[in-house]
C-alpha cells in the first residue's frame, strides 16, 4: 500500500516541493491550505486547515483517516515569518508567530499522535529552522519559535521511541520560496535606536532568500527520512556557511561567535 503523507502547508514554498516530490515518488500525498480554493489547479490534494483551530485540525484528520484508513507520515511545515525589533514588536504578533510555528504542530500532533499509537507505527517529521538555532537579530521571535519546536521534538522522540513513531526535525536554511510575501515585518520607525540596524538586516534576509536555493533539496532530505530504517534527530538542509553556523556556534567563544553574527548582519 502507499504510505499516506500528511503536509501541513503544502499549498507554497518548501511543503509545495515536499508534497509534489513525494507524491511523484509513489506516496499518497494530502497537503493543507486555510484557503485551499485559491489553488484550484493544486498538482496535489489539498485540504482546508488552520493550525491555530483544533476544530479545522480534527476535520481535516477525520477526512483523511475517513478516505486512508491511516497516517503513515506527517510533515508538520505550516509556518509564518516575522521580523522586528524584539522591544517594538507587537506583542499581538509575536503571539501570532508561536501559535503557528510552535502550539500549531503540537496541535496537529494531538490530533494524529492517537491514530498511530493505534497501529504502532508512524513517522513525524518537523519542519524547523538553521535560524532556530541561534537568536538572530530582527528575527528573534522567529528563532525563538522554530528553536522551540527543535527542543519539543527532542522530548516527543524519547517519549514515542517504545509506541514505535520516529520524529526527527529538518532544519532548512534559506531556499528561493514566497515566505518574505506572507512574512509579518515590524514597521522601520524612523525615530527608532533600532531602524539603521534593522534595514540593513531586512535587506540582507530579502538577499538570502532571492537568492536561495531551490527547495527540493528539502524534498529530498525528507523522501531520505521516510525511507530510513533508523531516522535521525537533527537534520540540516542548506548552504555549507549556514550549516557550518552552528558548528561555529558550539565551538567558538560565546562573544566571538556574537561578534561574527553582529558582523555578517552589518551591525556595530
Amino acid at each position: 500500500m502507499k504510505k499516506v503523507v500528511l503536509v501541513t502547508g503544502g499549498s507554497s514554498g518548501i511543503g509545495k516541493s515536499i508534497a509534489i516530490y513525494l507524491k511523484e515518488a509513489g506516496y499518497q500525498v494530502y497537503g493543507t491550505s486555510r484557503n485551499p480554493d485559491r489553488y484550484p489547479e493544486s498538482p496535489i490534494a489539498l485540504i482546508s486547515m488552520d493550525v491555530q483551530d483544533s476544530a479545522s485540525i480534527k476535520n481535516a484528520i477525520t477526512h483523511i483517516t475517513n478516505k486512508e484508513g491511516r497516517i503513515d507520515v506527517l510533515i508538520n511545515n505550516a509556518g509564518v515569518g516575522i521580523t522586528g525589533p524584539m522591544e517594538e514588536t507587537p506583542i499581538e504578533e509575536v503571539k501570532n508567530a508561536m501559535d503557528t510555528n510552535f502550539y500549531g504542530p503540537l496541535r496537529v500532533l494531538q490530533a494524529v499522535l492517537p491514530g498511530m499509537r493505534a497501529r504502532g507505527t508512524g513517522r513525524v517529521i518537523n519542519i524547523t529552522s538553521i535560524a532556530g538555532y541561534m537568536g538572530l537579530p530582527y528575527r528573534g521571535i522567529y528563532s525563538a519559535s522554530k528553536g522551540a519546536l527543535e527542543i519539543a521534538t527532542e522530548a516527543y522522540r524519547m517519549e514515542c521511541a517504545h509506541l514505535n513513531i520516529h520524529f526527527s526535525n529538518v532544519a532548512p536554511g534559506d531556499f528561493a520560496t514566497n515566505i518574505a510575501a506572507g512574512r509579518y515585518h515590524a514597521p522601520i520607525r524612523k525615530d527608532s535606536d533600532y531602524a539603521a540596524g534593522y534595514s540593513k538586516t531586512l535587506q540582507l534576509i530579502d538577499e538570502h532568500v532571492d537568492h536561495g536555493s531551490d527547495p527540493i533539496e528539502v524534498a529530498h532530505k525528507i523522501k531520505e527520512i521516510i525511507e530510513a530504517k533508523e531516522p535521525g534527530i537533527h537534520y540540516k538542509v542548506g548552504s555549507f556557511m549556514q550549516k557550518f553556523s552552528i558548528l561555529l556556534k558550539k565551538i567558538l567563544p560565546e562573544k566571538t561567535y556574537e561578534r561574527m553574527l553582529k558582523k555578517h548582519f552589518g551591525l556595530s
